[in-house]
Parts: structure tokens; C-alpha cells; sequence
């Protein structure tokens, strides 16, 4: 069946043309400039692909090992470059799922598992957290979701877009849902190094055999411009199935891109930029959230990890109000919780540093909101 597009990417397409002057919606950290990298780079590197293995560069493949803290767990062999960690999803629900298999996810969620599931001709049971109960997941209605038939669970920590983390706690005790029923079970891990409120969890693919982790240097490390991601599984044949079909679509990475990750990922530069990010984003975050206590028509449950939170929008439906902020005089982007089925809901974003103009765009916001009838 083909792939049918997605309201956030709907959304993306129809408001491109578009010149905003602000991001209020803004999802990765500030981007760094490639003279940021120059001196670490080989000016007589080939640019034919990195000519070693199908599973992308080594060195980079340990380093994702590394970051997520699976050094003894797994190894580089483990390990899968893509194309972001939106093509690592793509592979594994691909080569995973056939028509009539059951997945599971929770909502809100990020939508691509399910234009996959549609497209697959799987069958998708949703799981719906609240907001009245802070975004968290009921474990026991993800519990009574999961049946004999499930074959997939599909999960982002933190999540996207409400920014609540799963603990090692919550991650167990998924694994064991997971593993009683022989589930694969995938976490998008694309926000981890960002919490706010407390440690970083463990990656899944340490925790369970069946375990996928997926993620990238897009957010983080705002390198999203590489299209540099990975899936961590123990499962060497799925690892193998997803190099097959990946020779079918993008076949090779990008050697540019793989060896910029190689080096954005060392110990020594990794941790400085993820202080950085952190600094950065908690002080956008912190405006932010006075801002919305400040708006009689805003609400929200402050995000504990990411970039990125739902806030409610009292008085009218959010794609409206979004479509009107981006056009003259506001000129400002956000992100209609339509994107993710939420159409009383924005998603704001605190990332991208100085360049979003935050609090130009938080006064522009309050104009537009004083405009609701």
C-alpha cells in the first residue's frame, strides 16, 4: 500500500514558502558551522563511501556504542548508520512487520510508526497518556494493549512531543511486557542527553534481547544536516535485513557526514556540546514556561527531557490559530498539535539558541493570542 503523508509533514509542506522571523517551534539544538570540524577533517579524504563495511564507518559505529553507554553490552557490530533515525524506524518496521501483524504505540507519539503500520497493512492499537495524568504512560493499559499477537511496540524516550522521559524503572518493566509476549520493541532515543529532571535512562538495546535502539545527532547535537543516524540491535539478522533493504533505497551513507559524526560523537567534544545544548535549552526552557504561566489561554505540563512540549490552547483550534501566527504581522512559526492528533494543542520548541529570536516570538505570540475573540 503506498505511503500516505503525515499532518506533520503536511503541515511542513504547506507552510515552506512561508518567511518567519521567529521559531517557536524550534526541535534541535543550535546547529554548528563546519569550520567547527575542519581541523579534525582529512582534506585528502575520498568521497567515495567509506569503503570498509556496509554498516557504515567503524570508528563512528563504536562511538555510537560509547555515547549510549553499552560499552560490554554490545558492540560496533551491533550497530547500523542511516540516514537519520528516521530511516533506522523505517528499516526495522519494514523488514519486521508484515500485513495483518499488531503494533503498538502510545499517543501522543511520533507519527511515522503509524503511516508504517497503515502503509504495511498492520494492524495499530494505540495507547493513550493524558494530560491530566502529567503525559505519563499507564503501564497497566500498555499491558492489556500487548497480546500474543502483538509483534512491534513502538516508543520515543523522551517522548516526542510531550518530553516525558521513561526511567530505567518504566523501560524494565515495558522490556517485560515486551519479552512475554515476544514483542520486538523499538525506543527512538533521538532526545536522550537532554532530561532535565533527572539521569539519562539506559538505551533498550542493553536491556532486552529483542530491544532497538534508534537514534542520531540530529537533536542533541543539532546535526541534522547530515542525515547521520544509527539502530543499535543484538539481533545480527536484523541488522542484516535492514543493510539489504537499505541497498535498495540510500544503499551507502554519506562518508562526509559519517566522519563529522565520528568526530562530533568523540568523548572529548561530545560532552562540552551536550553542556552546551543543556545550558541552552533549560534557559529557553525556563522562559518558556514563565511565559505560559503568564497566558490565560495556555496551559501545559512542562516537558522533563527534550526540546519540545504540547501546550493547551484555549479558545480556538490550534491550526488556525498556527496558520494565523505564521502570516503577516506575526510572522512566527509553530507547530499545530494537529500534527500529532491534538487539535487543542501547540507544540513549542526551546531549541536552536539565540538564533529563533524567543522572545521576539513569545511577544508576537501574546499579540496573536489577544486576537482570539
Amino acid at each position: 500500500m503506498k505511503v500516505r503523508i503525515h499532518k506533520l509533514f503536511d503541515y511542513l509542506l504547506s507552510t515552506t514558502r512561508e518567511t518567519p522571523d521567529c521559531f517557536l517551534g524550534f526541535s534541535l539544538s543550535q546547529s554548528p558551522k563546519l569550520s567547527d570540524f575542519m581541523d579534525d577533517l582529512d582534506p585528502n579524504l575520498s568521497l567515495d563511501w567509506n569503503g570498509v563495511s556496509f554498516q557504515g564507518l567503524p570508528m563512528l559505529r563504536q562511538r555510537v556504542i560509547e555515547q549510549a553507554e553499552l560499552d560490554g553490552i554490545c558492540t560496533a557490530d551491533d550497530v547500523l548508520i542511516t540516514a537519520g533515525a528516521a530511516e533506522a524506524n523505517y528499516l526495522c518496521f519494514r523488514q519486521l512487520l508484515e500485513p495483518g501483524d499488531d503494533v503498538v504505540t502510545i499517543s501522543p507519539g511520533w507519527p511515522q510508526v503509524s503511516v508504517m503500520a497503515k502503509a504495511i497493512g498492520a494492524k495499530l492499537t494505540t495507547v493513550t497518556c493524558h494530560e491530566k495524568d502529567n503525559w505519563t504512560l499507564n503501564l497497566d493499559a500498555l499491558r492489556a494493549a500487548v497480546t500474543a499477537q502483538t509483534k512491534l511496540i513502538f516508543l520515543s524516550n523522551p517522548n516526542n512531543p510531550t518530553g516525558m522521559p521513561f526511567s530505567a524503572a518504566d523501560l524494565t518493566k515495558i522490556a517485560a511486557i515486551a519479552d512475554h509476549v515476544g514483542a520486538w520493541l523499538i525506543v527512538d532515543e533521538v532526545y536522550a542527553g537532554l532530561e532535565w529532571t533527572g539521569p539519562r535512562a539506559p538505551s533498550i538495546a542493553g536491556m532486552y534481547h529483542r530491544g532497538i535502539s534508534t537514534g542520531s545527532v540530529s537533536k542533541a547535537l543539532g546535526l541534522q544536516g547530515l542525515r547521520t543516524g544509527w539502530m543499535i540491535c543484538r539481533d545480527h539478522e536484523l541488522i542484516m535485513d535492514c543493510v539489504i533493504l537499505r541497498e535498495n533505497s540510500s544503499e551507502i551513507m554519506n562518508i562526509l557526514g559519517e566522519h563529522i559524526a565520528e568526530i562530533a560523537l568523540r568523548p572529548e567534544r561530545l560532552g562540552p556540546a551536550l553542556a552546551v545544548a543543556r545550558a541552552q535549552g533549560l534557559k529557553n526552557l525556563d522562559v518558556l514556561d514563565e511565559f505560559i504561566k503568564s497566558e490565560p489561554r495556555l496551559s501545559w505540563v512542562r516537558p522533563g527531557a527534550g526540546l519540545i512540549g504540547l501546550a493547551r490552547l484555549e479558545g480556538e483550534e490550534a491550526e488556525p490559530f498556527a496558520r494565523r501566527l505564521l502570516a503577516a504581522p506575526f510572522k512566527t512559526f509553530l507547530l499545530p498539535g494537529t500534527a500529532y492528533d491534538m487539535p487543542n494543542h501547540i507544540r513549542l520548541g526551546v531549541g536552536g539558541g539565540d538564533a529563533v529570536r524567543l522572545d521576539d516570538g513569545l511577544s508576537r505570540l501574546a499579540d496573536c493570542l489577544r486576537s482570539i475573540s
